[in-house]
């Protein structure tokens, strides 16, 4: 199975065998063929490193962890024993013979700082303000920044935020050399970029490539850009630079199966990053808002069945109870399309907005439901810890009731109790009993309570039945439905 890695290591030797490969071009009664260039593409020659490298190199820097380990056998590692947990993490064979150290017993316990981790960073002002990754500093006891010209400092941790994986650090010096940052939104698929890190503990190592992709979301609040630098252990934390010599990314993650470089790097693009680093800087903390859904992607045939159209927005699956969404009038299935004002294109876009929105802040949402769009206003709050959800207790079976109708689509249906609509925060809907054909197909299963069908309102079997009655049974009928506490909508398509 292949990995999403962070890229950080203490210095070791890999070799890797690479196969090549090629291809002829062949033609009819062995006429040569010459390739032709498309006249709109023009030919340029290999981009030049090494101004960019004299110009931001003296502003990458390397960054040394330590963490005091008490050597009494408690909690004490050895360098070997750091690099079986380096091969473990990695899926790297371990060699042979390499084993841990056990404690001499005649050694009294004390503590020293053993070294931990090695990753790069870059300097963001003059005084000492260096960002990096919060994998990096992550744990440490001690952090040690080595400066391109050999100076060492011992830095202090000003603040760490996880979710997007960036971190500062602030060394007592000045006089430095700042990197520059860029303009993201200037960023092209294909252009150009340049790596300067420390992979494998290598400090000062320069790789280069091109933009693979933007926007590539591996992450709640980040799009990342994806790039074919070479980035391997180490690297994290290290600037992506165009050729501009500007900063437009953090190298954070590698795509691997073998803990080693294969292709696919990912770069936390520099203006969520330095958003982020705003805050710690004046906080030590990051803030973002929350409104309290839990959301899905919105697929073609649900915007087709639903009159959507296109598919586009967040689907909502759950509404946390007093919650600002149940506060707004947020119900499950409806489809969120715009947040104060912005359209929301991929559900992933929803929760970014959000996070990004100061708690407090009072915004307004457009939302689909049931055939039409409708405007409400909810207030943000701030995000808190993420939670456990809350299970459901398991309901008696159910009375089973199925008509024609039902039975042409394979449905066989039950009356909620008021029991199960409490317990569900449900004012109305019915439980599948069962599911067979055309609706086990479309993912319907025993268990699940149906809230809305063909855009129509379900407070009983009945009403099922009279919605299914209005319908064109040629065409796709939508379902939403809950499935413990959780919305979505399933598309049924009845047998001709």
């Amino acid at each position: 199975m292949a990995h999403i890695r962070s890229v950080r290591t203490p210095l070791m030797a890999l070799l890797v065998a690479v196969g090549g490969a090629g291809f002829m071009l062949h033609s009819p009664a062995g006429a040569q063929v010459v390739p032709t260039v498309p006249p709109a593409a023009s030919v340029r020659g290999l981009p030049d490193f090494t101004d960019l490298v004299d110009v931001v190199g003296p502003s990458v820097v390397n960054i040394r962890t330590l963490e005091r380990a008490s050597r009494d056998g408690t909690g004490g590692t050895s360098p070997d024993e750091q690099m079986l947990e380096f091969f473990k993490r990695f899926g790297i064979p371990i060699p042979p013979g390499m084993t841990p150290r056990s404690p001499r017993p005649d050694r009294a316990p004390s503590e020293e700082a053993q070294p931990r981790g090695v990753g790069s960073g870059f300097i963001l002002s003059a005084d000492g303000l260096i960002m990096t990754n919060a994998h990096v500093v992550e744990g440490a006891d001690e952090l040690i920044v080595t400066l391109p010209d050999k100076r060492e400092f011992k830095a202090k941790l000003v603040g760490a935020d996880k979710r997007t994986d960036v971190a500062v650090v602030k060394i007592d010096v000045t006089g430095l050399t700042a990197v520059k940052i860029g303009d993201i939104n200037r960023l092209r698929v294909g252009e150009w970029v340049m790596a300067i890190g420390s992979p494998f503990g290598l400090e000062n190592s320069v790789t280069a490539g091109i933009v693979s992709a933007k926007q590539r979301d591996t992450g709640d609040f980040l799009p990342f850009i994806q790039t074919d630098v070479a980035i391997n252990p180490g690297n994290s934390g290290g600037p992506l630079i165009n050729m501009r010599g500007e900063v437009v990314g953090i190298n954070s993650q590698i795509y691997s199966r073998s803990g080693g470089f294969q292709g696919i790097s990912f770069a936390i693009p520099i203006d969520e990053a330095v958003r982020v680093s705003d805050q710690l800087r004046a906080t030590g903390r990051v803030t973002r808002g929350r409104i309290g859904v839990q959301i899905d992607q919105v697929s073609k045939d649900v915007a087709e069945s639903i009159g959507l159209g296109q598919p586009k927005g967040a689907l909502v699956r759950g509404v946390e109870p007093n919650s600002p969404a149940a506060k707004a009038g947020v119900e499950p299935g409806d489809i969120i399309l715009k947040f104060d004002g912005k359209e929301i294109d991929k559900s992933i876009d929803l929760p970014r907005l959000v996070s990004n929105t100061k708690p407090g802040n009072k915004s307004s949402m457009t939302v689909f439901r049931r055939g039409s769009q409708r405007e409400l206003a909810i207030t943000v709050a701030e995000l808190e810890p993420e939670r456990s959800a809350a299970r459901t207790t398991t309901p008696e079976p159910p009375k089973a009731q199925s008509s024609n109708v039902l039975q042409t689509l394979g449905l066989s249906l039950a009356e909620l109790t008021a029991a199960e609509k409490k317990e569900l925060n449900l004012k109305g809907g019915v439980r599948v009993a069962s599911a067979e054909g055309p609706a086990a197909r479309a993912g319907l299963r025993e268990g699940d309570v149906i809230v809305a069908i063909a855009n129509a309102e379900t407070a009983s079997v009945k009403d099922v039945e009279a919605a299914l009655g209005k319908v064109d049974k040629t065409r796709p009928i939508n379902v939403l439905f809950r499935r413990g506490e959780w919305a979505q909508y399933a598309v049924i398509r009845a047998p001709r």
